[in-house]
């Protein structure tokens, strides 16, 4: 029976680790698109405010919004290569 698992647990990693990350990479962009859109709907009302002040604040809010959207989409993308990391040590450990 512990053989079994051990055998089971090995073909699951195996599966996920011939992946090759492409669902990440679509799920990341995807992220990164949406914080993009967010983005660029604040700087088109930064260009369309008279106060120089508010016009300011939006486009620094865009900013941090597409620098959020790197992370997250750059964290997603990382988080494939910490589960095979992970993986490869469950393997080893068996």
């Amino acid at each position: 029976m512990n053989r079994m698992y051990k055998i089971a647990v090995v073909a699951a990693f195996v599966g996920l680790a011939a992946c090759g990350g492409k669902g990440d990479d679509s799920l990341g962009s995807n992220v990164e698109q949406a914080y993009d859109n967010q983005a660029d709907a604040l700087d088109a009302a930064a260009d369309n405010t008279a106060n120089e002040a508010t016009s300011d604040a939006l486009e620094n809010r865009a900013d941090a919004l597409r620098d959020e959207g790197d992370r997250k989409s750059d964290a997603i993308d990382d988080a494939d290569v910490n589960a095979a990391a992970v993986n490869s040590a469950t393997v080893n450990a068996m």
